[in-house]
């Protein structure tokens, strides 16, 4: 079945806007100061400068602009009126250049919202959200983001005496990580999207009708044309068909018969269960997967070429069907040996413990496999959140046991026994300030901080854990032949 795919519409290139009585020209790719929009009404008015990615007219015959703040993710990205914009402070304006004699003439003017998306560039993640009205808001409450205090706070660690009974040798170390340009970097961006093309695309659905719940949407997603004018579209949970009205799902589900992803069960425990899909099999269920990904994930841009990945979807059974949690993606023949593409757990199921189940259950594929993986890098603001944490848990949980039977344990007998990277464990030992140097050498010292954390994120997962025994897969082996055109 062939799929339609189309951007939002072309904005326009100025808008006049009246203000008491004179005219005032913005264009794309201005930046003024803009008013938060925040959820009490008695908080004091705050404003914060963004850029115009977008301009239209309304029903009404407004004009509204499509802002994204800057240093905050793409997620918080919106339309205002232009009675939230700030027009008493200095407008930036984008700055125009000349070319070279003959050249064209061209702008800092971000590329049209209508240039197409590249395939193939893919990076995992996670995000944020809550059940029934899903909302971001909150972000804009101080000047440092929460996304900067978690991340911070995820950094944290409390020096611990170094002596030979509570350390481990350590090999050694590759260059030093640093926590401060890492957090910079993460704040300053905004975005994880690498390509200008993709900042500058406008959100073009506002909500998403997902089973029983109403989900506000984050980033664009190329549905077809028509589905940016529906107020609401409806995405039949089951098998991610998506409609435009409510009546056109209900016709759907009185037909539609798949009560589970259209793939192998390969694990069930309690009432979580995992499904393997080949997208080379089921490239419809695959592509309808992707696009609504899309909408929750701003640097995801492959959503047509699905043959070379593996998809494992999460689910949680009742009388009624399989309700997809989140799923993963991972290349079929990965040549720099990632584990996973692209990672996402639904945002009405956020901050349960499904992200850190779907990160585990991809490394037990991996010890399946007798091989070590990583993510594919680089990692989006909450998926480094999401593996920094899993990581930690994983090393400190191994690095505990092996102190209780006093045994010597070396980067690399982790990185066997846990199937995580040793640059991904070198990186985390060094963000909790595990690695000491004692005696001309460096070691492995967990401070009483550390251990105190990871008991508390133990009790925290304990009913978010992959049973190894409930596992039953083989490993797929695809042929030359098989590989050939993806």
């Amino acid at each position: 079945m062939s799929q339609r795919f189309s951007a939002s519409p072309s904005p326009h290139p100025e808008t006049p806007t009246h203000v008491n009585g004179s005219t005032l020209d913005l264009s794309i790719g201005c930046k003024l100061f803009v008013e938060v929009k925040k959820g009490k009404k008695d908080q004091q008015k705050e404003f914060r400068k963004a850029e115009i990615l977008s301009i239209r007219t309304n029903n009404a015959g407004q004009t509204e602009y499509y802002v994204h703040f800057l240093e905050f993710n793409k997620r918080l990205d919106e339309w205002v009126g232009i009675e939230r914009l700030d027009l008493s402070r200095e407008i930036e304006r984008p700055v125009k250049k000349r070319a070279g004699k003959g050249g064209i003439r061209e702008t800092d003017t971000p590329p049209c919202i209508g240039s197409p998306m590249r395939d193939g560039s893919r990076t995992p993640a996670s995000s944020v959200g809550q059940k029934r009205k899903i909302s971001s808001l909150e972000d804009f409450s101080n000047p440092t983001t929460p996304l900067v205090e978690q991340l911070n706070d995820d950094y944290e660690s409390v020096d611990g005496n170094v002596t030979p009974g509570n350390a481990t040798p350590l090999g050694p170390m590759a260059a030093t990580f640093s926590k401060e340009q890492e957090i910079e970097r993460l704040r300053t961006s905004g975005s994880m999207t690498q390509s200008h093309s993709e900042i500058s695309r406008v959100k073009n659905l506002e909500k998403i009708h997902f089973g029983e719940y109403d989900v506000e949407t984050w980033y664009f997603s190329p549905y077809p044309r028509e589905y940016s004018e529906a107020a609401v579209v409806y995405i039949c949970e089951f098998c991610l068909f998506h409609f435009i009205s409510e009546k056109q799902l209900r016709r759907h589900c009185a037909k539609c018969t798949v009560r589970h992803p259209p793939g192998n069960e390969i694990y069930r425990c309690d009432d979580i269960s995992f499904f393997e899909i080949d997208g080379n099999k089921q490239k419809v269920y695959c592509r309808n997967l992707c696009l609504l990904s899309k909408l929750f994930l701003d640097h995801k841009t492959l959503y047509y070429d699905v043959d070379p990945f593996l998809f494992y979807i999460m689910c949680k059974q009742d009388e009624y069907g399989c309700h997809m949690i989140g799923y993963f993606s991972k290349e079929k023949e990965s040549t720099e040996g990632y584990n996973l593409a692209c990672i996402l757990t639904l945002p009405q199921h956020q901050r349960k413990g499904f992200g850190r189940l779907l990160i585990a259950f991809s490394y037990e594929l991996s010890k399946k496999e007798g091989k070590v993986g990583s993510p594919e890098k680089p990692l989006s603001d909450l998926g480094l959140l999401s593996y920094r944490s899993y990581w930690s848990e994983v090393i400190v949980e191994l690095l505990i046991e092996t102190k209780e039977l006093n045994e010597d344990i070396a980067i690399e007998d982790i990185s066997a026994r846990t199937s995580i990277a040793t640059t991904d464990i070198i990186q985390t030992l060094q963000t909790l300030g595990a690695i000491k140097p004692y005696k001309g050498q460096q070691i492995i010292c967990l401070s009483d901080g550390v251990i105190a954390s990871y008991h508390k994120a133990k009790e925290k997962h304990k009913n978010r854990r992959i049973e190894e025994s409930c596992l039953q897969w083989t490993p797929p082996h695809f042929t030359s032949n098989q590989l050939r055109y993806i």
